[in-house]
């Protein structure tokens, strides 16, 4: 039987759970339920390793005050997502996260479609990059497994990058397959250049394990379909569920 380093066996993929659409069932009648502190206590109650939330311009799920109540209900480190904005950046040096993760945005989309442009607005996200670094936030680029983008956040300095795994998520057969190569091969890429690689965005029970298999990968960032799944079993199985998985990957 082969050996393995302490580091292999120590070796658990984190996993953060997107609580943004809690937000968005309270949202969409007003007042005050479902909250999402509640969700982010339940997560930290059943292993979850970090609570995500992303605060768009439009305030469609996750409000201004949640951030607060969020750092304030539970030890987990939150990550916040944002746009390369003024006004985010102001927000994330006031409530100082964890770690800040910066995500393209536009205000007619349903979801994030697809990763940062790195490398073409590298003038404007370098200095806000510094700005969060010199702050003691862990700063994470959301871009697509490609060289070029990788290449960028590089240049930047930037500690963490996440890789957008929906076109891997929406694809089948060898396509699938040939995403899946394009992730392991940017997952290995980060590594050896020393920033640690995260993913994450449309992955499921059924298409996890794959990516959970990539030795590199640190972290996946889940939320959508975890929430979902919560409407018929409930928060905390459905997230011991995905932690199962991910584990016996």
């Amino acid at each position: 039987m082969a050996s393995h380093s302490s580091g292999e066996r120590e070796r658990k993929l984190r996993l953060g759970v997107n609580i943004d659409h809690v937000a968005t069932i309270r949202n969409a009648r007003g007042g005050d339920h479902p909250d999402p502190v509640r969700a982010a206590q339940i997560v930290a109650e059943c292993g979850g390793d970090g609570i995500t939330a992303h605060l768009r311009e439009d305030r469609r799920h996750i409000r201004d005050d949640d951030l607060k109540r969020i750092q304030a209900a539970t030890d987990l480190p939150l990550n916040l997502e944002m746009a390369a904005t003024p006004e985010m950046l102001e927000i994330a040096l006031r409530h100082r996260p964890h770690a800040a993760c910066i995500v393209p945005e536009k205000r007619e989309e349903r979801t994030t479609e697809g990763g940062l442009d790195a490398a073409g607005l590298h003038n404007q996200l370098s200095p806000l990059v510094w700005k969060l670094k010199d702050h003691g936030i862990r700063v994470s680029l959301f871009i697509a497994p490609d060289p070029r983008q990788l290449e960028a956040a590089i240049r930047m300095g930037v500690p963490v990058v996440e890789f957008h795994t929906g076109e891997y998520a929406n694809a089948s057969g060898e396509t699938r397959g040939a995403e899946l190569r394009r992730i392991a091969d940017m997952a290995a890429l980060a590594a050896k250049n020393g920033i640690e690689p995260h993913a994450g965005h449309g992955l499921t029970y059924d298409n996890v394990q794959a990516i959970a298999a990539i030795p590199q990968l640190a972290e996946l960032n889940i939320g959508h379909y975890l929430i979902g799944e919560a409407v018929f079993v409930g928060l905390a199985p459905a997230v011991l569920r995905m932690r199962e998985l991910m584990d016996n990957s």
